[in-house]
């Protein structure tokens, strides 16, 4: 069992759902790597956002360098 950390809330000023959905999991994927943390839950309700991690083509241009620099 692991151990709870914590939860974030951020107000986004961004034009869609997804986008927003994105930038959540960003943060949370830099979050962790600045606190060392290697093995992490995380819990999402997009389907698209979710898929991202195994096909890796599903990301806006705009997030494209973050979100490749968090799964790397």
């Amino acid at each position: 069992m692991g151990e709870f950390i914590g939860v974030f809330s951020v107000f986004l000023e961004v034009q869609t759902a997804l986008v927003a959905e994105f930038y959540g999991v960003i943060h949370v994927m830099e979050e962790a790597q600045k606190m060392g943390l290697t093995n992490i839950w995380l819990e999402c309700d997009s389907a698209l956002v979710c898929a991202a991690f195994t096909t890796r083509t599903n990301v806006s241009w705009m997030l494209g360098n973050r979100w490749n620099t968090c799964l790397n």
